[in-house]
């Protein structure tokens, strides 16, 4: 299967309407199966995934990051371009925003959060100067200017363990520490795509301002509605970019990156 590009699909974005010939299929890794489709846009294959599930079904928490990551090595994919929704800590990235990541803080307690347990794949410790690949976020950068869209530069993604909100408390201290945006899905995965050697990036869209910054009390739901309104901006930057998603890769994520036991 001849796939250079995966999309990884997180809260709001289930459907990838704009890929013909639609396939679904399991991929079985060492770390269980992963549920993925393929289809193509303008001649180019491309792999999606959605990180809940299709239908909401798992809990940040409870998502088999490992084999999510491990199933895309294993179809030969390169380069992943991920979603997220979250919440805001910067006035300067309010809902609606699209916001390319530059850096994360982790407060995750009780995930799997690397590939390298010892044993057999030995004790590796990976850099992470840069947790996204600078190459792909050039080209999404690249990708907004063509389409028009506003896609914001080095947001601080913090990521908490979930599947709760914040306290006012707890955002506070994030803000303190440096973080703008707020989830619950961008660690482990972007610690597990580096360990593999691939090209990752994140799209986060801002859905709300975070507990104690927002004057209402926050709901799903209102995640939901505000991605489903903001979802074209997505659609257009990723049809904008998936044409033109170079052959080369002018980074350092397959050096930095340690071959993972499938």
């Amino acid at each position: 299967m001849d796939i250079r590009l995966a999309i990884i699909g997180g809260t709001g974005v289930y459907d990838p309407k704009m890929l013909e010939g639609l396939e679904t299929f399991e991929v079985d890794t060492r770390y269980g199966k992963a549920l993925l489709s393929s289809g193509t846009y303008q001649g180019e294959k491309v792999a999606f995934l959605a990180r809940h599930g299709t239908k909401h079904g798992t809990p940040p928490h409870k998502i088999n990051y490992r084999a999510n990551i491990a199933a895309l090595v294993k179809l030969g994919i390169t380069r992943v371009v991920a979603t997220a929704a979250v919440g805001s800590l910067n006035e300067a990235m309010p809902p609606g925003a699209m916001v390319l990541l530059g850096q994360f803080l982790d407060f995750t307690k009780a995930r799997e959060a690397t590939f390298f347990d010892g044993g057999e794949a030995g004790v590796v410790h990976t850099d992470f100067t840069e947790p996204y690949c600078p190459d792909l976020n050039s080209q999404l950068l690249a990708a907004a200017k063509r389409a028009g869209l506003e896609l914001l530069q080095g947001g601080v993604y913090v990521c908490a363990e979930g599947p709760r909100f914040e306290t006012p408390a707890e955002i506070e201290m994030y803000k303190l520490f440096g973080g703008d945006l707020v989830g619950m899905t961008n660690v482990p995965e972007v610690v597990l795509a580096r360990e593999a050697g691939l090209c990752y990036s994140t799209v986060a869209l801002s859905t709300n301002f975070a507990a104690g910054i927002s004057p209402t009390v926050l709901t799903h739901h209102e995640v939901l509605d505000v991605m489903a309104e903001n979802i074209e901006k997505m659609r257009t930057l990723l049809m904008e970019m998936i044409p033109r998603v170079s052959d080369d890769r002018n980074c350092p994520c397959q050096s930095l990156g340690s071959q993972i036991l499938l």
